[in-house]
């Protein structure tokens, strides 16, 4: 299954001559017909008692508002049929998918370049979309400071702290390096990954069809919004984990043993029903190198079980009739990514390869 797969990954980047070719635009025009931002999804809660005009700060009879995203948009002229909806991973935001840490075209620019209309999401209770209605349960991702920049660099695969991996594609540079460790942004309520997917499918049902992108803890949201919406055309997903893959009750498989456990894949069980959902529609998941490095490094140890997983997880929605693929990316030539392949110096060939798979979808 792993060869067809390969082959299947191989196909798809040889592809690329007669694809759409994304653009290596050096003039950064970029012609919009619209652009904007809205709140979607979200809750209220009210306090008991009577509002009081001398004790006006006070929450008795007032109502808090949160539990929303927050959606940026570009909408450029003559746009693709499908726009590409991105949500981020876990303690990131929108950012994870605008400038690179050394000011290239992220995702962002490099998909409306190529005429896709692109949404950026805030999840709730993060970034841009900061109110909830529950107390933050103090989620290691919640506290301020936030004393993680060397478990940020080796989890994210950078490297073993303070270097990176030789033949890393992260760029070069200090400066680079802090502007990662500034895009981290902490959660401001309980991390809840169904009211997540129930925001994120409130916007497909604004958008319509579209294109679902996620990244890392992001995936298990992906994975979940199938089951709100119907407007998800396909999921490309980069380095899913951190999070737990989905399976249908009794089909989930073990994990691959990690040294750090409390790191290792995990998984959960949905009814068959839900999980259906993921066959109807296209997936790929991306996932870059040094990962089978060294397993006493802590990075390549997790996501060497998350990449374990994630074929276990293609191999599961197959067999129920889907089509789902791994695409390893030293499998097909694209070496030295970190967990944040999209914003590394070859992130145009990555999403060169995204462009060649959402072609052969007809997408």
């Amino acid at each position: 299954m792993k060869a067809w797969k390969l082959w299947m990954a191989l196909t798809a980047t040889v592809l690329a001559v007669g694809c759409a070719q994304i653009p290596n635009n050096t003039d950064g025009t970029i012609v919009l017909q619209d652009q904007g931002s809205f709140a979607i999804g979200g809750s209220t809660v009210t306090h008991d008692g009577i509002f009081s005009r001398e004790h006006f700060l006070a929450p008795d009879g007032q109502t808090a508002y949160g539990d929303h995203a927050y959606v940026f948009y570009q909408i450029p002229v003559n746009a693709k049929a499908y726009p590409l909806i991105f949500q981020h991973g876990g303690a990131q935001s929108k950012r994870t998918w605008e400038s690179t840490p050394d000011g290239r075209d992220g995702f962002a620019n490099i998909f409306l370049k190529a005429g896709y209309s692109v949404y950026l999401i805030d999840q709730p209770r993060t970034g841009e979309a900061g109110l909830s209605t529950v107390p933050e349960d103090n989620h290691p991702f919640s506290a301020n400071p936030m004393y993680a920049d060397k478990a940020y660099h080796e989890l994210c695969r950078l490297g073993i702290f303070p270097k990176l991996f030789e033949g890393s594609a992260f760029p070069k540079g200090d400066a680079a390096l802090e502007a990662f460790q500034r895009s981290w942004t902490p959660y401001n309520g309980p991390l809840d990954n169904d009211v997540n997917a129930a925001a994120l499918g409130a916007l497909f049902d604004k958008v319509g069809d579209g294109v679902l992108i996620t990244h890392s803890m992001g995936g298990t949201i992906g994975w979940r919004t199938p089951f709100v919406t119907d407007h998800i055309k396909a999921i490309v997903a980069l380095e899913p984990g951190g999070a737990p893959f989905i399976f249908p009750k009794g089909e989930m498989p073990k994990a691959l043993p990690c040294i750090y456990p409390v790191l290792g894949a995990t998984a959960v069980e949905v009814p068959l029903e839900s999980f259906m959902k993921l066959t109807q529609i296209p997936i790929v998941m991306i996932y870059g190198d040094n990962i089978y490095k060294s397993n006493s490094a802590v990075g390549p140890d997790k996501w060497q079980t998350e990449l374990d997983m994630a074929y276990k997880f293609a191999d599961c929605i197959n067999r129920h009739g889907g089509q789902a693929e791994v695409i390893h990316l030293p499998d097909i030539g694209i070496v030295g990514n970190s967990h944040f392949l999209m914003s590394e110096t070859n992130n145009q060939e990555i999403a060169q390869v995204i462009s060649n798979w959402l072609n052969e979808h007809g997408l």
